[in-house]
């Protein structure tokens, strides 16, 4: 099961980073000498894994309807090891492949059977906020609860440790009260969506967004789950990497 290829996809192109800029673009030299602008569909600050210079992926995409016909997809990094390490950085994969995954069965233990799943279903306080992903148990399942799970893309790492959020995170503190809310008739998973195979475990990032921390600690204690679900990223496809632990602290275990 682990090292078990998820997703596979026509092999991605190769470049260096030139630059990044308004959060949606990247200039890119393409191994030919050319420079495209490649769109960036994380807008976040990607914390320890953007570098001037360094390798990334990307992918090109035929569509008339885009304006750009390129996707930044990957970047590489250095491991706390000293080895180069591959990061996916698109956010709308996350959801994707944890949704893989439970189909695929590699969280039958934590979740037991699941007979059907959603996407986006309004929830919190007035149905205010949408869940990344409804599971309805079914009939096999000892618990037969509701689940309301979560996905985090999660990309900056302090050594081996895995770290979210890297930035404040209001919708992410505002994620976590609403999943606190329904509890215990319904089961809360935060899945963080690790996006790199060099990690030992995950925490939140307490130093990027202290109320995240303080909250996430709180949701701990009220009942929430975390499965911190790790990926590998190469050329041609993913692969699933299994779980790891998680600590309460990104200062303590």
């Amino acid at each position: 099961m682990i090292g078990k290829i998820l997703q596979t996809f026509p092999e991605l192109d190769e470049g260096i980073l030139i630059k990044r800029y308004k959060r949606f673009f990247a200039d890119i030299r393409l191994k030919n000498g050319e420079t495209v602008t490649a769109h960036c569909a994380n807008t976040g600050p990607m914390n320890g894994v953007i570098r001037i210079g360094q390798r990334v992926r990307l992918r090109n995409v035929d569509s008339p309807t885009r304006k750009l016909k390129w996707s930044w997809e990957q970047a590489e990094v250095v491991s706390s090891d000293g080895a180069s390490c591959w990061v996916g950085i698109n956010t709308a994969l996350p959801n994707k492949i944890v949704r893989k995954v439970i189909e695929a069965g590699f969280l039958n233990i934590e979740l037991g059977h699941i007979s059907e799943i959603k996407t986006e279903v309004k929830y919190g306080n007035q149905g205010k906020s949408r869940i990344d992903l409804f599971l309805r148990p079914g009939k096999s399942n000892p618990d037969q609860r509701n689940i309301y799970l979560e996905v985090k893309n999660t990309t900056w790492t302090d050594r081996d440790l895995a770290l979210f959020p890297d930035t404040v995170t209001q919708r992410g503190q505002k994620h976590l009260k609403d999943m606190i809310g329904v509890l215990p008739d319904s089961r809360a998973i935060l899945v963080p969506c690790i996006s790199r195979n060099d990690v030992a475990s995950f925490a939140p990032g307490d130093s990027a967004d202290p109320k995240y921390g303080e909250l996430y600690r709180l949701a701990l204690n009220s009942g929430v789950e975390v499965f911190p679900c790790c990926f590998g990223f190469f050329a041609s496809h993913i692969t699933w990497e299994g779980l790891r632990p998680f600590r309460k602290s990104q200062y303590s275990s």
